[in-house]
Order: structure tokens, then C-alpha cells, then sequence
């Protein structure tokens, strides 16, 4: 059977419509994945950016660190001297203690360790305190309450809250309590 003109035009006009559905199917389909893409970038440059400005921090925190850790190393080389001056100023006679000169080293030192403490560097507390080995350097045990430092044979110090030298101190091994039970 031959079709007639009118089925020839309805078939001719219901294949445009499916073209036409099927093309906006095409396009919504791009569009979202275009959309996922364009999503995927944001989310990419967004990690970048808190990337940059994590490591422009640490970048500036490395800086400060190396600063401090360059002062530190001159203070570790001029705590022997500060330790020379201590027992210098410690075995001074006492008939001589009042002397003028002798008041103008004591100055000296003072001003020395006025200079070191204002840029950061602070005496560890040791004597009477518990054993800390984050602090203290056991170097012998003595008489004297168990785990106490008894005595301090070297001073320790404190560079901006970061232990640059511990104390070598004696700690206690418990023998005077058990005299005095």
C-alpha cells in the first residue's frame, strides 16, 4: 500500500520532535557535565588557595624559627662564659667583696643577664624541684628525698621556652628518710 500525502506529513513531523527530544537530551546532559566540571575546578582552585595560604604561614613560622634558632646557638656559646663569671664573682674573698671594682663586675654580669633574659633566655629551676629528665641531667644520686634534685652542679636555662642547656643536678636516692623512720 502506497501512503497516502497526510501519513507521509505526520511521519515527517513526529521524527523533528524526536530529534528534538533527543537533542535537549544532549544538552541537559552537557550542561551537567559541564556543571561537574566547572564544580571540580572551583573546588580545585579553593584547595589551591588554602594550600597557598597554609604554606605562606608555615613559610613565615620556618623564618621565625630559624631566627630564633640562630639567637640560640649564641646564647648556648655565651652561657659558659655567663657560668665563668657566676663562680669568678662566687670565690671572691670577703674582705675584698666591698671593693669598687669588684661592685663594677657584679654590675657587668648583672647587665649581661639582663640582655640575655630580655631576649628570652630564663635560669631552669632545679634544686627542691622533682626530677624532670626534660629539665635536669641526672649526673649522680645523693643523699636526700628519692627523686628530688638535691643539688645543682651546672646551671640550666631556658632559651624562649625551649630547653637550650638542662641543669646537671644530684638527685635524692631516699637514704634520709629511711634514717629518720
Amino acid at each position: 500500500m502506497i501512503p497516502t500525502e497526510p501519513e507521509e506529513e505526520q511521519n515527517k513531523e513526529t521524527e523533528p520532535e524526536l530529534s528534538e527530544i533527543e537533542g535537549e537530551e544532549a544538552l541537559k546532559q552537557a550542561l551537567a557535565e559541564e556543571k561537574a566540571k566547572a564544580e571540580a575546578n572551583l573546588a580545585g582552585w579553593q584547595r589551591a588557595q588554602a594550600d597557598y595560604v597554609n604554606y605562606k604561614r608555615r613559610a613565615e613560622q620556618d623564618k621565625e624559627e630559624i631566627s630564633q634558632f640562630a639567637n640560640s646557638i649564641l646564647v648556648l656559646n655565651l652561657l659558659p662564659i655567663l657560668d665563668d663569671w657566676e663562680r669568678a664573682l662566687a670565690s671572691i674573698p670577703d674582705d675584698q667583696a666591698d671593693l669598687s671594682w669588684i661592685e663594677g663586675i657584679r654590675l657587668i654580669e648583672r647587665k649581661l643577664r639582663g640582655v640575655l633574659e630580655s631576649q628570652g633566655l630564663s635560669p631552669i629551676e632545679a634544686v627542691g624541684q622533682p626530677f624532670d629528665p626534660t629539665l635536669h641531667e641526672a649526673a649522680m644520686q645523693g643523699r636526700g628525698e628519692e627523686g628530688i634534685v638535691v643539688e645543682e652542679l651546672q646551671k640550666g636555662y631556658k632559651f624562649r621556652d625551649r630547653v637550650i642547656r638542662p641543669s646537671k643536678v644530684v638527685v635524692g636516692n631516699g637514704e634520709e628518710e629511711k634514717e629518720e623512720e
